[in-house]
């Protein structure tokens, strides 16, 4: 699926990889709708690429209709649909620490916004043979995110929906993509494009969104911004304990280390 003249809608568009997405979206050509919870932010991100701007909450599934018909309207049929938008809480303690509000708000914008989007999508998409669907997950999707169960557990889900679509309907005309970075300079993180100049490991979003525009337009499954995790999957599979066993390490390390096994600092051992 090519970018020029194409109708893309993002969410989570506002700051870190959906807003780099969007402004390299428009830079190929594409007609832009930039969604976020935050209106003002995504009118900031649209007013600067000259697209259409729309807040939304995508746990709400009539919100996420009314994003799509909003853009369909505005800019014509969604030939891409970038679901971006995430969260990151954290746990206070052990991995079952998190209130059932915050497994709750990982489900909700982590999962159900994907199948929102492609519950209404997908039977436009398979009547015109043609369409791509694209949900960004996390390396924590094939691997798991220290010190967040919830975050991991959901962005295992998604990865998994991901599979049943292409599987299901990649036959129908239907591209679907599913984006698993590792770590990247965003306010999710708490972290600069400035930060990343001192880390391989640390990208910066436009790293990011350069990679998933290419991956989209390759019409690519499994999008990885961050070569070295397919490794890491490759040996979680070849050999579980032993890759328990490593993580255990580098927890062990981080806290040893940083004081901290949080996401945020992480990025520092890898």
């Amino acid at each position: 699926m090519k970018f020029a003249d194409a109708s893309i809608v993002i969410t989570g568009a506002g700051s870190g990889i959906g807003a780099a997405l969007a402004r390299h979206a428009a830079r190929l050509g594409a007609r832009v709708c930039v969604s976020d919870l935050d209106g003002d932010r995504a009118k900031a991100v649209a007013d600067e690429i000259g697209g259409v701007a729309a807040q939304c909450d995508v746990r709400d599934e009539a919100a996420v209709q009314s994003l799509i018909k909003t853009a369909s309207v505005k800019q014509g049929e969604i030939d891409i649909y970038v679901s971006n938008a995430g969260i990151g809480a954290g746990e206070p303690s052990h991995a079952a620490s998190a209130s059932n509000d915050v497994w709750m708000l990982n489900w909700q914008v982590h999962v159900m916004a994907h199948v929102y989007a492609a519950r209404i999508l997908l039977p436009q998409m398979i009547a015109r043979k043609s369409g791509h669907l694209v949900n960004v997950a996390s390396a924590a999707g094939l691997l798991n995110q220290i010190g967040d169960a919830a975050y991991s557990a959901t962005k295992h889900a998604a990865v998994s929906f991901a599979e049943s679509l292409v599987i299901g309907h990649g036959a129908d005309g239907v591209g679907v993509s599913v984006v698993c970075p590792q770590y990247v300079a965003t306010p999710l993180l708490g972290l600069s494009d400035e930060d990343a100049q001192s880390r391989a490991s640390l990208l910066t979003a436009d790293d990011v969104a350069a990679v998933i525009a290419h991956g989209i337009e390759a019409n690519q499954f499994m999008i990885m911004s961050h070569p070295a995790v397919q490794g890491y999957a490759v040996n979680r599979a070849r050999d579980h304990d032993r890759w328990i066993a490593g993580m255990q390490m580098l927890r062990e390390k981080a806290i040893e280390t940083l004081g901290t096994a949080r996401a945020e600092t992480l990025y520092k051992l890898v």
